[in-house]
This record gives C-alpha cells, sequence and structure tokens, in this order.
C-alpha cells in the first residue's frame, strides 16, 4: 500500500511539471541559462504569440535566450509576422524562426533573424561550439511596422525568405547544414542582446507546413492536412478555425455573415464563422459535390457543380436548390459543366465547360431554368479560361484565362464582348472574386514554375488583393495551398474579410 502511495505521489508530481502546450508548440524554455527567465503566451482570441526574453546574445559559441518550439522530422515550411514591442534597448535585440539541433547553449542551428535596427540575415553554426556565421552580404532591411519571415528545411538546406508587408517573398540566404539531425527542434525565439534586459515580441499568423513530395506516390507516408481560415484583407490577421487530415475545399461566406459553407467527401456543410459544429446541408440524392458551389446575390438560391452517372456520360453538372438545402434542379444537360459565378439577376449562372468532345474550356452563360447555353469565349487549342464571375453591378464577368501565354486575370461584358487583361507579371493568376461593395478583386496566385492551365494543391501560393479600378496586386497571404484554397467567391457580406482553405501535411 505505501508503495502504491508512492507512486501515485510520483505520478502527480510528473504531471505537474509536465508542460502544457502554447497555441501549436509544445515546448517553451530559456537556452543557455540567461540571467532574467523568459516566457511565451498564446492569445486564442487572435491566434498571436506574445514571447519575451533576455540573454547575452545568440553568437559565438554558445547562446542565450527564449525559444518556442515542438520536434520535427522531414522537410517543413515555417512562415510567421513578427514584430518588436517597443523601442527596445539594444538595436541588436533579435527574434525570428530557428531550427536546432538539441536545447544545448553550444548546439548546431540555423536561424532566421530580425534584428531591432531592421537588419534581417540568415545564422549558422555549423558544428557543435562553433562560432556563428552569417553572410554580411545577404541582408534585408523591413519596414518598420513587421515583416515576413519564412525559413525551409529541404533536405540539408535551410532557406530564408522574406517579405516587406504586401509584397512578395524573397530569397535572401541559404546554408547547408549536414549536422542537423532527422529530428530537429524548430520554433520561435527572442534575445535581448543584453542580459539585464527583458524584450517582447508579437508574432501572428504563424504556419508550421510540410510540403508533399514531388511524386505523390500512393505509398507517401505524409498524410495530407488541410485548414479552413479567415483572415481580414486589410490588416492581413488569419484565424484557423477547422483542420482535418482528409480533403475539404473552397469556402463560401453565407449571406448572414454568420457562417462559412464548404465541400468536403462530395456533401456540403456550413461552420459558424469562428469554428464549432458542422452542419450538414441537405442536396438530397446529389452527393458528388466538388468545389464550385456559389450562391445568388440575392442570398436566396444556391448554385453547386456535381459529377453524376449516365445521361451524357456523366461528368460535372450544375444544379440549383434553394440556400437552406432542397431539391436540386438540373440546370447544365451536357458535360463536362463547372459553376463559378450568378447574374446579378439571380436568374442566370455562368460557367466553364467542354462541348461536342472538344478538350478546351470556354466560358457559357444559361437560365436556371436550362435550356440554350450561350458561349462567351472562344479559345484556341492549348488556351484555358477558368474562374468566371459577375461584377455586383452586372457589368463585367470577371474570370482568369491564359490567352496572353500565362495565365492571367481578364474581364468581359456579359455578352462576351470587350475582352480586358488586368494582370501582368510572372505569377500564374487564378479565381479572381469581387468584393461585394464592388471595390476589390481577391485571387490566388502560383509560382512561374507550375504549369499555366492548371492549379494543383499543396502548392506555395499567395493570395492577393488589388483594386477594381486597376493598380499593382498587394500580397495579403503566404501560404502552401491550390485547389480548392479560393474556388468559389468567398467574400464576407462587409466586404472585409475573406475564406479560404490552406494545405499542409500532417506533422
Amino acid at each position: 500500500m505505501k508503495q502504491s502511495f508512492i507512486l501515485l505521489f510520483c505520478m502527480l508530481t510528473i504531471n505537474s511539471f509536465a508542460q502544457k502546450p502554447i497555441g501549436i508548440f509544445q515546448f517553451s524554455k530559456d537556452i543557455g541559462s540567461p540571467k532574467l527567465a523568459g516566457s511565451a503566451t498564446y492569445d486564442e482570441s487572435t491566434q498571436t504569440y506574445t514571447i519575451n526574453g533576455a540573454g547575452y546574445n545568440i553568437w559565438s559559441e554558445r547562446d542565450e535566450f527564449n525559444y518556442l518550439y515542438n520536434k520535427l522530422k522531414g522537410d517543413f515550411i515555417l512562415t510567421a509576422n513578427f514584430a518588436f514591442e517597443g523601442a527596445g534597448t539594444d538595436l541588436h535585440r533579435k527574434i525570428g524562426w530557428m531550427v536546432r539541433a538539441s536545447e544545448d547553449a553550444n548546439a548546431v542551428h540555423s536561424s532566421a533573424v530580425l534584428h531591432g535596427d531592421g537588419l534581417t540575415v540568415l545564422q549558422w553554426r555549423v558544428l557543435r561550439g562553433a562560432f556563428m556565421r552569417d553572410p554580411e552580404d545577404e541582408i534585408f532591411a523591413p519596414k518598420p511596422n513587421y515583416t515576413i519571415l519564412q525559413i525551409e528545411r529541404s533536405g540539408q538546406t535551410i532557406i530564408l525568405r522574406t517579405a516587406h508587408p504586401g509584397e512578395p517573398l524573397q530569397v535572401i540566404g541559404s546554408q547547408v547544414m549536414e549536422a542537423l539531425p532527422k529530428e530537429v527542434l524548430a520554433g520561435l525565439f527572442i534575445c535581448s542582446h543584453n542580459p539585464n534586459v527583458v524584450e517582447t515580441a508579437k508574432i501572428w499568423n504563424v504556419r508550421i507546413d510540410q510540403p508533399l513530395p514531388a511524386s505523390n506516390a500512393s505509398n507517401n507516408p505524409i498524410r495530407q492536412g488541410y485548414r479552413m481560415e479567415t483572415m481580414n484583407v486589410f490588416d492581413g490577421k488569419r484565424k484557423v478555425i477547422f483542420e482535418k487530415d482528409n480533403r475539404f475545399e473552397a469556402p463560401n461566406w453565407m449571406p448572414d455573415g454568420k457562417k462559412l459553407l464548404f465541400n468536403m467527401d462530395g456533401l456540403l456543410y456550413k461552420i459558424p464563422v469562428n469554428g464549432g459544429e458542422l452542419e450538414k446541408l441537405n442536396t438530397g440524392n446529389v452527393n458528388r459535390n466538388n468545389n464550385d458551389h456559389v450562391i445568388s446575390f440575392d442570398g436566396k438560391l444556391l448554385g453547386i457543380s456535381s459529377h453524376r452517372e449516365g445521361l451524357n456520360g456523366g461528368g460535372s453538372t450544375v444544379y440549383v436548390l434553394p440556400i437552406e438545402g432542397g431539391t436540386p434542379h438540373l440546370v447544365t444537360e451536357d458535360t463536362p459543366s463547372y459553376l463559378h459565378g450568378w447574374a446579378p439577376n439571380n436568374r442566370e449562372v455562368v460557367y466553364v465547360a467542354q462541348r461536342n468532345g472538344s478538350s478546351i474550356y470556354n466560358i457559357y452563360k444559361n437560365s436556371i431554368k436550362g435550356g440554350n447555353e450561350v458561349a462567351l469565349t472562344n479559345n484556341k487549342p492549348k488556351e484555358h479560361v477558368d474562374g468566371c464571375e459577375y461584377s455586383p453591378d452586372g457589368r463585367y464577368i470577371y474570370y482568369n484565362g491564359s490567352q496572353s501565354g500565362t495565365m492571367q486575370l481578364w474581364r468581359m461584358k456579359p455578352d462576351g464582348t470587350e475582352k480586358e487583361q488586368l494582370t501582368f507579371d510572372q505569377c500564374n493568376n487564378w479565381f479572381p472574386h469581387i468584393s461585394p461593395d464592388g471595390k476589390w478583386i481577391a485571387f490566388i496566385s502560383f509560382e512561374a514554375d507550375i504549369e499555366f492551365n492548371s492549379h494543383p494543391s499543396h502548392k506555395r501560393v499567395m493570395l492577393r488583393l488589388m483594386p477594381v479600378t486597376g493598380g499593382a496586386p498587394k500580397v495579403i497571404a503566404y501560404l502552401y495551398g491550390g485547389q480548392g484554397t479560393i474556388n468559389v467567391p468567398s467574400w464576407s457580406p462587409d466586404s472585409k474579410s475573406i475564406a479560404f482553405v490552406s494545405n499542409s501535411g500532417i506533422l
């Protein structure tokens, strides 16, 4: 009996000292025994981290700092927004991402470092106890409010990317780190560069992603993960509201502004915008829904695309049903047809389709009662269009097209005339979505090395924003995503936020 009490006491003692996770991180610790203790907290309502730390430096042959981290294996991408709190004491106070071999003060590591004076650089210690190194010619002076840091482990190489707010990420440093083990410590750090001072930083939009291998074979051990996110497009702050290790896609914002609608496992579901219980939407026997679902401008009807068997060879078909659910009404007899937009009159829809045995996609419009569809484009072989969507005032149909040789944003009059290219850059730009107030275009941009007529998932992408009146697009989110991220109109009714899906392997 006495031994049982001793065992129980030991278990309770061990549990009392076990760390609780802080946000997505499992461990929080001072490294190198700084004179003053550091700490970390997480605000779940804003999904923001606050880290405090002291330490003489992260330099020479040993380090002192506060560390918030996980243990990770394989390749990964770490991305976040970083900002110091207050003016600070030392210009060389440091925050950033760190990939480290161990908790030892002299451990091998590589770090993406933002200094108090704006110097941003990749630093590393290639061997245990060796002096730190950094390339003095690879620096980046960010704007003073905050900066975006991304560090990637690809095999034995550590890559640092960074950006001014609103601009694309740029590679500013890389280093081969042969001495890093397969399992590393990876996370956020802060160092005051003064043993007698504790500095503070705020970090938000923190994402840990695991890319899929180039060849996604059936025996690939990495499970695919998905996150539902919302974001204020004007301050760029994101919030994860739902996660799952199976595919779901393409959130619409419901007309009441309280829920999102998305597709998963061939069905449609609603979820509160702050997360919570899922609610299945009744679509009758139409149960092979894909990521093309669109709500009418008056909020009364829902258009969907779903695959069907049999008639005309099967394939994706356009249907319409009440927004609250019910029996879908067939719009397109011919397949494949992929719905993308409603006309503001709520009586017509626009979609992309292949017709008469052709492999070429064109844009069509039709009455929701069906009948004779009208072709609005006449593409040549190897040209492609997608993402057709009316502006709220009905003056234009916006879409993405590759007629210029890369995928760019276009618009045309509702009768298919006066086609006008809107973007001209090295990215492949897809799925323009017009804000309900008619002022903004949100869209997704793939890197130049993606085949311009495809939009795969699990790729490095950006969400960008540009005025409807024209002007340079600005980046509003850096993520791992693609197909299913933002295929459908996903603006909030107040034109302030969007919803989207990001991807990651399950770490």
